[in-house]
C-alpha cells in the first residue's frame, strides 16, 4: 500500500520545531510493507491544505495528516477537511468527556479554548486520544482514506501504535508476508563490509533484499523479505541471518540485532556477569549518560568519573602529575591512568577513558581539534588509541563517547 504524509505547522517551515512525526511514522509503516510516496510540510492555511491532500490524493490511497488540530485560532485543519469531505463541527460528548479526564490527570484546570477540542467534523469517524486532549480523526472518500493526527510527537506515535496502524492494515490488507533482520558491525566501513559480501549478496533469492544503513561508528546490515508463504519467508530469513553472522568477523560483529552500542555493551557485561566504569573527560559523561538511560544498567555500571580539570584527574583518577606536564592531558600516558584508576575506583572489571579536544579551539599543530585519546583497562592490562574525528564540538563527542563503548565490548569479544 503506498501513502503520503503531510506535517501542517508554520512552525515546521520556519524551522522552529523539526518534523520528527513523518519519520516515526514511516518507521512504524514499513514492516507492514506499506510505502510512503512523498512528505509534505506545509503551513496552517487552508488553501495549502486543500491543494497538499488533493495532490496526494491522486497518487495515493492514504494521506496521514499531522499538526493543525490545537485549540488556537491559527489551527485550521478541521474547518479545512469540513471542505475537502464535507459535514460541519460538532461537539461531540466522548470527546469532551475524554478532554475533561486528560486536562485532569494533568491537574489543569478546563478553559474553554481546550474544551473546543470537542468540536468535529461530522463527516469523520472519531479515534479518541489517549494521551492527548486532539483528536483523530478518521475521513474516508471514494475508497480513499485520511487520517489527521495531532502534531505531538509523542501522541502521534501512541496513537499510531495503539489504534492507527491496526486500522489502516486491516482496510487495506497485504497477501505479502514481510519479515527483517538485523545485524550490526563495527571497526569496518560500508564499503569493506560490502566487498567482504559481494558474493552472497548476489546470490540472495529475489524475495530478499539487503540494505546497509551507516550510522556513527556502526553499520546495520538489515535483510529484507517478502513472500506470499509466511512460513516459508519465516525459514529462509532464519538462514540468511544465519549466513550473514557467520560471515562477518567475530571481533566486528557488534550484535545480531538492531541495538545501539551501550546495549550491546551493557547485554555483554551482563551475559558474563561482569562491571563496568568510565572515566571521562572531553566526553562530559555522556559515556555514563548513554548507559544509564537503558534499563537494567544498574546490573554492570559501577559508576563513572567526569574529571575535566587537571586537578581532578589527579585528585580523583590517581594520575601522576608529572605525566601531565611532560606529555598533556591529551595523551595515551594520561588517559591510560585514568582508565586504570576508574577500574580501581569502582572496583570494575572494565574500565574506559577518554581525553580530547572537542574544539571549536584548544587544538595544536600536533594535537588538531577533534584528537581524543581513550584507553580500556582490564586486570590483564590497558590499551590506548587515538582517534581523529571531524566536524563540530556536539559530533566530536558524541562519536568519541560511541568509540568509547564499541573499544570496550571489542576488549570484552576479544
Amino acid at each position: 500500500m503506498k501513502y503520503a504524509i503531510i506535517a501542517i505547522g508554520d512552525e515546521l517551515l520556519a524551522g522552529q520545531v523539526t518534523d520528527t512525526n513523518s519519520g516515526s511514522i514511516a518507521r512504524m509503516l514499513e514492516p507492514h510493507g506499506w510505502e510512503l510516496q512523498h512528505v509534505s510540510v506545509i503551513s496552517d492555511s487552508p488553501e495549502a491544505i486543500v491543494a497538499a491532500v488533493n495532490l496526494a490524493f491522486c497518487d495515493v490511497d492514504v494521506v496521514l495528516t499531522t499538526g493543525g488540530l490545537g485549540p488556537t485560532k491559527d489551527d485550521l485543519t478541521k474547518q479545512t477537511l469540513c471542505r475537502i469531505f464535507g459535514g460541519e463541527l460538532y461537539e461531540n460528548a466522548e470527546v469532551l468527556a475524554n478532554v475533561e479526564r486528560v486536562v485532569g490527570a494533568r491537574g489543569l484546570k478546563l478553559n474553554r479554548l481546550t474544551a473546543a477540542q470537542a468540536m468535529v467534523p461530522t463527516s469523520c469517524t472519531v479515534i479518541q486520544n489517549e494521551v492527548g486532549t486532539a483528536p483523530l480523526m478518521w475521513f474516508e472518500r471514494d475508497g480513499k482514506v485520511l487520517v489527521a493526527m495531532p502534531g505531538v510527537p509523542f501522541e502521534t506515535k501512541t496513537m499510531m501504535r495503539r489504534a492507527v496502524i491496526g486500522r489502516l492494515v486491516g482496510r487495506f490488507p497485504s497477501a505479502d508476508s514481510l519479515q527483517r533482520r538485523v545485524v550490526m558491525v563495527h571497526g569496518m566501513s560500508e564499503s569493506a563490509i560490502a566487498e567482504m559480501l559481494v558474493e552472497w549478496e548476489d546470490s540472495l533469492p529475489s524475495y530478499a533484499h539487503l540494505a546497509y544503513l551507516p550510522k556513527p561508528g556502526v553499520v546495520c546490515l538489515r535483510i529484507d523479505g517478502r513472500h506470499t508463504d509466511a512460513a516459508f519467508l519465516g525459514a529462509e530469513m532464519e538462514r540468511l541471518h544465519g549466513e550473514l553472522i557467520a560471515l562477518i568477523p567475530s571481533g566486528n560483529l557488534m550484535a545480531a540485532t538492531d541495538v545501539t552500542p551501550e546495549k550491546a555493551l551493557l547485554d555483554c557485561l551482563v551475559d558474563r556477569g561482569l562491571t563496568f566504569a568510565s572515566a571521562e573527560s572531553c566526553t562530559g559523561g555522556m559515556i555514563a549518560s548513554r548507559i544509564t538511560s537503558l534499563p537494567g544498567a544498574s546490573r554492570a555500571f559501577c559508576g563513572g568519573v567526569v574529571a575535566y580539570a587537571n586537578e581532578a584527574k589527579t585528585a580523583m583518577l590517581g594520575v601522576d602529575p608529572a605525566m601531565i606536564a611532560t606529555h598533556g592531558a591529551v595523551s595515551r600516558q594520561v588517559v591510560e591512568q585514568m582508565a586504570a584508576g576508574a577500574l580501581k575506583r569502582f572496583g570494575a572489571d572494565i574500565a574506559v577513558a577518554t581525553s580530547g579536544i572537542a574544539g571549536p579551539d584548544g587544538g595544536t599543530t600536533e594535537k588538531p581539534v577533534g584528537t581524543v585519546w581513550m584507553a580500556v583497562a582490564t586486570a590483564e592490562g590497558t590499551e590506548a588509541s587515538v582517534y581523529r574525528f571531524p566536524g563540530s564540538r556536539d559530533r566530536v563527542i558524541d562519536r568519541a563517547a560511541t568509540v568509547a563503548l564499541l573499544s570496550a565490548l571489542t576488549r570484552l569479544q576479544n
